[in-house]
């Protein structure tokens, strides 16, 4: 599996990204599908099948949590996930400017991805966004899956803190089993030179 597995961002990296897509066409949007990914941990699919009602509260407020259904995730793998504080910030704005500026928005059908042309995009529009930015970036070996590998390495580096487990990730990103999740963990090799130094 080593040398087949997209690449994890840094911190750093992930703001890099942001500062570069706040210059883009469609800024907003381009940084909630990026945050969608390394902040929520959705796949492709998901980021383009995800929609409004999935993240707005009974009064149609911007809600805590999103609702991923069944049928827009993989394998029927749907589940709830609490945004993180800067993905929230940023579909907020972009939920105010599709409200005002799409005249076919409808909070019970619209997407929150969408092209300047279409209402709806493809998942493998996605998977080609994200090799693009990543190539504009050169950001080697990093694809699609890199902002969920980065995301599922970032949760499990602070289970211990909030004294989770990995069964808790692997609820958040909707592996069928822990091994898989485990597959996705990238190990910090300056994490193992102090565990080793410890004893």
């Amino acid at each position: 599996m080593l040398g087949k597995q997209s690449k994890i961002l840094s911190d750093k990296q992930i703001k890099m990204m942001m500062n570069h897509l706040s210059l883009t066409r469609m800024n907003i949007r381009n940084q909630v599908i990026f945050l969608l990914s390394c902040k929520g941990g959705l796949r492709s699919k998901e980021i383009s099948q995800v929609e409004w009602n999935m993240i707005v509260d009974p009064e149609g407020n911007m809600g805590n949590t999103i609702n991923l259904l069944d049928r827009v995730s993989k394998g029927n793998s749907g589940r709830v996930i609490p945004i993180n504080n800067h993905l929230k910030e940023k579909l907020l704005q972009l939920f105010e400017i599709e409200r005002v500026t799409n005249k076919d928005f409808d909070i019970y059908t619209s997407k929150v991805v969408r092209t300047e042309r279409s209402n709806k995009t493809s998942p493998q529009s996605i998977v080609n966004l994200f090799q693009r930015w990543y190539r504009d970036m050169n950001f080697i070996g990093c694809s699609s899956h890199s902002g969920r590998r980065t995301f599922i390495t970032n949760l499990s580096k602070k289970l211990s803190i909030v004294g989770g487990t990995l069964r808790d990730v692997q609820g958040l990103v909707g592996h069928k089993n822990l091994q898989t999740t485990q597959r996705y963990i990238e190990i910090d090799t300056d994490c193992q030179r102090e565990l080793v130094n410890l004893i």
